[in-house]
């Protein structure tokens, strides 16, 4: 038994898995473990000998959200303090959204529960989603009188388009696994005592090549719907560049000369 709320593994093929760890409140997000998050995430970015991440949850839950006994709290705060300290408390969000959706590595949610509210924006904020049957999503944020404040509103519509995003928003309403793979919210689907096996041998397969390469591809191709096609050409012959005199580079391109030399 740990008390840890956020439990970071890593495998022989250097694959971190990080699973939340509150499954009595189906791991909706405190304070105390979006600091463990942040300091997991850091780890998993700063140790070149992990090459991909998957994220998941631990019990029946993936991630129930935002924890409401957190939102009690603010709104006991004085009038004066409310909205400087939800802006506060949004800046810690927000950082930990970043580092999940920046992360220089392939990352995968593995989503085995409910993915609520923030749980959602999470899942999404990570490179793909693979799901089992239990999993489900919604963005249950208007059922609080609040907005998606996780990302929400900028992944959601990259992946299922504009209107149905408004849809999901407005209504609140609950999305299976059958619907959300069908959808594009998820990318696969795998059986519960699977699911996270099965994500950490996708991120092994997608983790494979020159880490130089997925770094700077993965940072350029997040901007590829916000930037015209002439800074995305010039950021690619910038990370190119960079390409060229990378180690995985050079050996990979040695080792296509030796073998065609020796046939």
């Amino acid at each position: 038994m740990t008390d840890s709320l956020v439990l970071l593994s890593v495998d022989s093929h250097g694959i971190a898995t990080i699973s939340l760890n509150r499954p009595d409140k189906r791991n909706a997000m405190n304070d105390a473990m979006r600091a463990e998050f942040v300091v997991a995430l850091n780890r998993v970015a700063s140790d070149k000998s992990i090459r991909a991440l998957v994220l998941t949850g631990a019990g029946k839950g993936f991630c129930a959200g935002g924890d409401i006994a957190g939102m009690e709290k603010r709104m006991s705060a004085p009038t004066g303090e409310i909205a400087f300290n939800g802006w506060s408390r949004q800046q810690g969000v927000h950082h930990v959204q970043s580092l999940l959706h920046t992360m220089p590595k392939p990352t995968i949610a593995a989503v085995n529960g409910v993915a609520s509210g923030l749980g959602a924006d999470t899942a999404m904020a990570c490179d793909f989603i693979m799901v089992s049957e239990h999993a489900s999503f919604t963005w249950s944020y208007i059922h609080r009188g609040i907005i998606p404040d996780g990302g929400g509103m900028y992944f959601l519509p990259r992946r299922v388009g504009l209107p149905k995003a408004k849809e999901l928003i407005f209504s609140g309403r609950k999305v299976d696994s059958t619907e959300a793979l069908s959808m594009g919210i998820a990318d696969r689907t795998s059986p519960a005592d699977q699911l996270v096996s099965d994500a950490q041998a996708w991120a092994a397969e997608l983790s494979k090549g020159s880490a130089t390469a997925l770094a700077l591809g993965k940072t350029i191709l997040n901007q590829t719907f916000e930037l015209p096609s002439e800074q995305i050409f010039a950021q690619g012959s910038q990370a190119q560049g960079i390409c060229y005199t990378s180690t995985e580079h050079r050996e990979a391109v040695m080792a296509f000369l030796n073998k065609t030399a020796a046939q």
